[in-house]
């Protein structure tokens, strides 16, 4: 009999609805709260602790902003010297080249020839003029001068 108790006190279990909710509703009522009245304290202990937080933030900030300021800095002037090098090294091969092209176009081998191209020949005795030599005093004015030969090509 126990037994069969039992089982129909699991079957009465199984068919009970549970409910919608557990325990009681709660109302809330909005209540308006009037605080115009009341007058706010300055606890200066927390006034300075906050002034002292502020300029310890402050600080802070000034001196991460520095070295940041200090690496980017550093990181162009980087960027500007390797530019610089290689303009300079650029700059360096250029007037090299240049050195050579004067070299080839100075040489006397070369001129003598393109002299003789254009119909030229070595002066004769008496068609060089030789200038002054020492320099004129800087004090004194100096007059104008022109010396005029004429060479004629037989």
């Amino acid at each position: 009999m126990a037994s069969a108790a039992v089982a129909i006190q699991g079957t009465v279990h199984s068919r009970r609805r549970k409910p919608c909710w557990t325990g009681t509703p709660e109302i809330y009522f909005a209540k308006p709260i009037d605080n115009s009245r009341l007058i706010k304290l300055e606890d200066p202990r927390r006034s300075r602790e906050m002034r002292q937080f502020g300029v310890a933030l402050g600080c802070l900030f000034l001196l991460v902003m520095t070295y940041t300021w200090q690496h980017f800095k550093a990181i162009e002037y980087g960027y500007k010297i390797e530019f610089m090098k290689s303009e300079r090294n650029g700059l360096s091969e250029l007037n090299r080249t240049l050195r050579l092209e004067e070299a080839s176009l100075r040489s006397p081998d070369r001129i003598d020839r393109l002299a003789r191209q254009y119909g030229m020949q070595p002066p004769q005795a008496g068609q060089v003029i030789r200038m002054e030599s020492a320099p004129p005093d800087a004090s004194r004015p100096v007059m104008a001068s022109a010396a005029v030969s004429v060479v004629s090509v037989p």
